[in-house]
């Protein structure tokens, strides 16, 4: 009962992709621990007045009381009317912190400054938009699990311009983020003869020299050009030969080459780090996973290919 309750109270009342404006029905609020403080003063300072018959005293108590009052009333103007328009989510890995990026629009005449966002309590986000103007902000949520990661309701407050009140609505837009799996950087795997496309005849095969790089931590020993390392005196870390013309390696990155012994999440974790150092090195790979086989590929859109696929794969 509770839950449904929640629900028709807090819900994003639109198809959760459409912009969303706070009514008056939306925003909450109430005195916060100095409002409370401030209300005994006042009453302490009311009854001393009465007490030793102050009229000033009467006049400060009053004065006082409504400034308070009139900064209840801006707490609640600094909310009611907003705009939030739900944006478009960048996948991140797991371990990092998944941005959900909201547009805030305020068509009013002055600002709304103080403006905080949070769906999880240990990450709040600061965000202020200027008069009849508009901002853009995020949501901040730690990925813990590859997969889809749903945003959870967000709540958007404010205590401007006093602090003595604290204004509140929860938010409910339908927003998702693609979570990889935390790349593990481990030594590619060899490619075979067939996979070399041309290189097998070694460095001065059908390629051209065209230069060193630093080694890589997913780079192979046997790529590494140590008589130009050794020049260097050990100052600097291992050059690896880079070569123009010609194929590029073709590598087959599969589920069974991993370590057995590993439990699926870092059996997923190697592969994604041997798709990242594969892309990185320009190599042509292809992708065996237990549920599906991505063909031979390189470059961006290949690289986002494989990852989503790491991502969303059952094992």
């Amino acid at each position: 009962m509770l839950a449904r309750l929640k629900q028709q109270l807090f819900r994003w009342r639109s198809d959760g992709t459409a912009p969303f404006r706070l009514g008056q029905r939306r925003v909450f609020i109430l005195p916060t621990r100095a409002g409370l403080l401030f209300a005994l003063a006042l009453l302490v300072m009311l009854l001393g007045a009465i007490n030793y018959n102050l009229a000033l005293g009467h006049a400060l108590v009053f004065l006082l009381a409504g400034l308070g009052l009139a900064g209840m009333v801006h707490t609640f103007r600094n909310l009611h009317g907003l705009e939030i328009c739900p944006g478009r989510c960048e996948p991140v890995f797991v371990g990092e912190n998944a941005r959900f990026p909201l547009l805030l629009r305020n068509d009013r005449s002055t600002p709304r400054p103080a403006l905080m966002l949070a769906a999880d309590p240990t990450l709040t986000t600061t965000a202020a938009v200027n008069a009849e103007n508009s901002t853009k902000t995020a949501v901040l949520l730690t990925a813990h699990r590859r997969g889809w990661l749903v945003l959870p309701r967000i709540r958007l407050s404010t205590e401007f311009p006093l602090g003595l009140f604290h204004a509140w609505s929860y938010l409910q837009p339908e927003m998702r983020c693609l979570i990889y799996p935390k790349p593990a950087m481990t030594p590619l795997p060899p490619a075979t003869a067939s996979d070399l496309n041309g290189q097998q005849h070694g460095d001065g095969g059908q390629e051209d020299f065209a230069g060193f790089r630093d080694r890589q931590p997913a780079d192979s020993p046997r790529h590494v050009a140590w008589k130009a390392s050794a020049r260097d005196g050990g100052h600097r870390p291992l050059l690896i030969k880079q070569f123009a013309g010609g194929a590029s390696n073709e590598l087959r990155l599969r589920w069974q080459d991993t370590d057995a012994h590993a439990d699926p999440e870092q059996r997923l974790s190697q592969l994604t780090g041997w798709v990242m150092a594969a892309d990185a090195a320009g190599n042509a790979y292809a992708l065996g996973l237990p549920d599906r086989d991505l063909p031979l590929g390189s470059g961006p859109a290949h690289r986002q290919r494989c990852l989503e696929a790491l991502a969303l794969t059952s094992t």
